[in-house]
């Protein structure tokens, strides 16, 4: 019997059909989800990693709520082509307090995992209120409209306790702290010297140079912090993983 008999007698039997397709799917099922078992043994300890400041994790709220991540990965693969242009390849501990990830699936515009420190924040506002006048080939839409929402942080400390449940390890301090932490990062004439404790690397400025704190404060700070926690220069590889 050929190999084209044995196909055709495979799909014309349903039973035996039904049997190998649930074999196929219940392979690759174990495959993806064995793993997640055995999950804190393959993220390694990476220096500099810490979780979302409070206006940060609002600022990927928002990210996620627009979808940004549709045209936008954050995930750069080991190959050449892609670490010359983004930078070094991504590690799965920079997403360990991603939830959900956001590596993405497609790119209509270029990978944001390093995007951090690329740009002044004057430049992501200006292309957040109009792309094509810093991307005259962008086909991405106006989020103009995020300065004019402004936000007060009154249920960030939400935010926290929720993501403290899947396993994001903010500690007492933050969560009490969380309102104020929001208030701070976005005023450079505040007390922030707990907050910067508390979130080790985090940027304090006005990010979007208004008065008041906006949603493109908050979106802003989240992308300027994108690809920075980990110093690449010292960083090595744990060559027993």
């Amino acid at each position: 019997m050929g190999i084209l008999d044995k196909h055709k007698f495979i799909e014309t039997n349903a039973t035996l059909l039904l049997v190998l397709s649930f074999l196929v799917v219940s392979i690759g099922g174990l495959v993806q989800i064995l793993p997640l078992f055995w999950l804190q043994n393959t993220i390694e300890d990476v220096d500099g990693m810490r979780p979302y400041s409070p206006l940060e994790l609002t600022g990927r709220d928002i990210y996620i709520r627009e979808g940004c991540y549709v045209c936008h990965s954050q995930m750069i693969r080991p190959m050449r082509d892609e670490v010359e242009r983004y930078g070094h390849y991504s590690l799965a501990a920079e997403s360990m307090y991603d939830h959900p990830f956001q590596w993405g699936s497609k790119r209509t515009g270029p990978d944001l995992a390093r995007v951090g420190g690329r740009y002044s924040d004057e430049w992501h506002i200006d292309h957040l209120r109009d792309p094509q006048s810093v991307v005259p080939e962008s086909v991405m839409p106006k989020y103009g409209f995020l300065e004019n929402r402004m936000i007060d942080g009154k249920y960030v400390q939400d935010l926290l306790k929720t993501h403290r449940m899947v396993g994001v390890p903010y500690d007492e301090a933050m969560i009490e702290n969380a309102a104020a932490d929001f208030l701070a990062q976005a005023d450079p004439d505040a007390d922030y010297d707990d907050m910067l404790e508390r979130y080790p690397g985090a940027q304090v400025r006005n990010f979007d140079a208004q008065p008041g704190i906006s949603e493109a404060d908050a979106l802003v700070a989240y992308l300027q912090m994108l690809g920075t926690l980990v110093d690449f220069s010292t960083f090595t590889p744990d060559a027993s993983r």
